[in-house]
């Protein structure tokens, strides 16, 4: 059963968040941002993907789910590292 949707479309499904993840990364990185604010950012880029992701035309449920669980992780990561950074694993 075919969807429409080649091959080369999922492997840019996932290479879109990534690429943000890696970019949010490096650039917080070479700014010196604040660890939690990076985390925070990487967060609130996962819920957008996320909700993006479950509700295209054809969902991509389980790629939308995994970005969630990942930014609920990142939002509870964010804000251990701001109540005190020492605590936090990165």
């Amino acid at each position: 059963m075919h969807n429409g949707i080649d091959l080369d479309v999922y492997f840019e499904l996932i290479l879109y968040p990534v690429a943000g993840l890696f970019i949010i990364e490096m650039v917080s990185r070479l700014a010196k941002i604040a660890n939690w604010i990076k985390l925070l950012t990487q967060a609130v880029m996962c819920v957008g993907f996320g909700i993006a992701y479950l509700t295209m035309h054809v969902a991509h449920w389980l790629t939308g789910g995994v970005l969630l669980a990942l930014a609920i992780a990142l939002f509870y990561q964010s804000k251990l590292s701001k109540v005190n950074p020492q605590r936090a694993l990165y």
